[in-house]
């Protein structure tokens, strides 16, 4: 699962915006608006959030998720190293 927090951070930690994401991701710039809009867990067809995450992690970003190793135990974003 992925946030829509999530989400707008791991794009401006990467430095594109959504026309770009949507590229990546092979999805609509509405389905991308859409996404972001979603309030907490982002909602979609298991397609097009497998697209998206995997457009995201192809561009290196890893997604944390609640009680995944990081300081404050929440969810986030950060780069692989």
């Amino acid at each position: 699962m992925i946030t829509a927090g999530q989400l707008k951070s791991a794009r401006a930690l990467i430095g594109i915006d959504q026309r770009k994401l949507a590229e990546l991701a092979g999805l609509s710039l509405p389905t991308i608006q859409r996404m972001e809009a979603s309030d907490g867990v982002v909602r979609g067809n298991v397609e097009s959030l497998t697209k998206l995450i995997s457009a995201l992690d192809e561009a290196g970003v890893e997604l944390i998720g609640d009680g995944a190793a990081s300081q404050s135990g929440g969810r986030g974003v950060r780069l692989r190293t």
